[in-house]
């Protein structure tokens, strides 16, 4: 009989590492694969019923915590969950008035392009945002453990992978 995990086991303790923003992608995939071998449904398939269906809900499991830990926005805002502190990704719009201001030269130059030339320096702009502020994030969480700035990167974060969908619909319009 498959041992069941503690489903009430955040991601980073269920793939037993140390909560933060900076992790090992390496580690994470092995350990990764280490749990899902255990846990495949197949591998219980002698076990009877109950344990197929136990070794599936720990697969499920296990895969979804792998794709938030993988995802460096998902991870930051996972990690704020965790420590109680809300993104607010849907009704929490505070933001810094010069993001904001960076937010409408975006949109500006986005309905004024005419052609993937005009676009290709607003991908770039776009790129070097987001590394930045997945900078900021990991200063936020690792190094100042501070929940409120992490909250504000990952809703700056998030609009930028909402604007670079729109870019990127509009590149395909073109």
């Amino acid at each position: 009989m498959i041992r069941a995990p503690d489903l009430r086991a955040n991601d980073f303790a269920l793939f037993g590492l140390p909560p933060g923003f900076a992790l090992d992608c390496a580690e994470l995939e092995q350990r990764w694969k280490q749990l899902q071998r255990q846990a495949h449904p197949d591998r219980h398939a002698t076990q009877g019923a109950a344990a197929q269906r136990v070794a599936l809900q720990w697969s499920v499991r296990i895969n979804e915590g792998y794709q938030r830990l993988k995802d460096p926005l998902k991870r930051g805002a996972y990690w704020c969950e965790q420590q109680g502190q809300s993104v607010g990704a849907h009704d929490n719009t505070a933001m810094p008035a010069e993001f904001l201001m960076q937010q409408m030269q975006w949109r500006e130059a986005l309905a004024e392009a005419t052609d993937a030339a005009d676009l290709l320096p607003l991908q770039a702009e776009l790129d070097a945002e987001r590394a930045q502020r997945l900078a900021a994030l990991e200063t936020a969480i690792d190094a100042q453990r501070d929940t409120r700035a992490a909250a504000q990167q990952v809703r700056a974060l998030l609009f930028i992978e909402r604007f670079e969908q729109q870019l990127h619909d509009r590149l395909d319009r073109l």
